[in-house]
């Protein structure tokens, strides 16, 4: 597993542990000694982790091992029937959209999926959705409007796809229909943060009844290396704008703008994954419980007024 720099003492221990483990199996007098340097490992963990910086949480965020889209569905969805294509251009690989069924309850669950080996990566342009994308996930959740379904999204991406073939394809108008589509489709839809939540490619699929996120995920109107270079010509200065952004989720719960934390074990997500399958997928079905009963132009008022009342403002 990769090791961030803010982990480097903590790597340390562990390997030291580990070698007077191998070394000294069957003697004794280690066994205290061994005891000691691991209450001191989890101290120290419990120090870096409590301390960690906006930018060392966006590592964390960005962490190679870091489950995907492709991770919850596979253990979270005890059955997933994948839908492709926007039924205008083709299918956009930096999205994955089905109809799924979580602890006996059908969803349509649709996901940005970065990739997770360089090849993969490549094909699914790192999460990146090109104009066909927006619109293979509007048209799951118009297909779950239809059939009475509720909607399940999980935003990871570092933005929409900025080529030019893109733009040329409507990549603008594309994000704009989903946002304006989102607020009118009636039926229940959560959003989940799972990784990097970044600028329209994020919010062209982020409209929702209640926004979850998870404790090192991030969401922001742009990614700290596209702050830096804006605000100070320099996109090495990441660090000062991930701070300046207030981007995680302890800063966005009391600006409403997400409506809840889902915690991730000690370290991040990809410290024991199945943490976090579990937390997420109790968040959804929390979620759908309460959302379930509301009736649909009640739910579609509610949605519209959570999205208005974002922000401050001074006459």
């Amino acid at each position: 597993m990769d090791v961030l720099p803010h982990e480097k003492q903590i790597n340390e221990y562990i390997k030291t542990i580990e070698h007077l483990k191998k070394q000294n199996q069957d003697n004794p007098l280690f066994t205290a000694e061994i005891r000691k340097l691991e209450q001191k490992l989890e101290k120290l963990k419990e120090k870096v982790y409590s301390e960690l910086t906006p930018w060392q949480r966006i590592m964390i965020c960005r962490h190679p091992s870091r489950p995907h889209t492709i991770d919850y569905v596979t253990n979270m969805c005890e059955s997933f029937q994948e839908l492709c294509g926007d039924r205008t251009f083709g299918e956009d690989r930096a999205i994955i959209g089905g109809l799924a069924k979580i602890q006996g309850v059908k969803f349509v669950l649709i996901g940005q999926e970065k990739g997770n080996d360089t090849e993969s990566r490549l094909e699914r342009k790192f999460g990146m959705l090109n104009p066909e994308g927006f619109r293979k996930a509007l048209r799951l959740m118009r297909m779950a409007e239809k059939f009475n379904l509720p909607v399940v999204s999980l935003l990871d991406t570092q933005g929409a796809y900025p080529g030019l073939e893109a733009e040329e394809r409507g990549q603008g108008w594309a994000i704009a229909q989903n946002l304006r589509e989102m607020m009118r489709i009636a039926t229940p839809i959560i959003v989940v943060v799972i990784g990097e939540g970044c600028s329209g490619g994020a919010l062209g699929m982020g409209v929702g009844d209640t926004v979850g996120m998870l404790e090192h995920a991030y969401y922001s109107v742009i990614s700290p290396e596209g702050c830096a270079s804006i605000l100070w010509k320099d996109a090495s200065k990441n660090v000062e704008a991930a701070s300046a952004l207030k981007l995680n989720a302890e800063n966005l719960l009391p600006l409403q703008v997400i409506d809840a934390i889902i915690p991730e074990p000690l370290g991040g997500a990809h410290h024991n994954p199945e943490v976090v399958y579990t937390n997420i997928k109790k968040f959804i079905i929390d979620q759908w419980q309460i959302l379930q009963m509301i009736p649909p132009p009640l739910l579609l008022e509610q949605r519209y007024l959570k999205f208005r009342k974002m922000g401050q403002f001074a006459v």
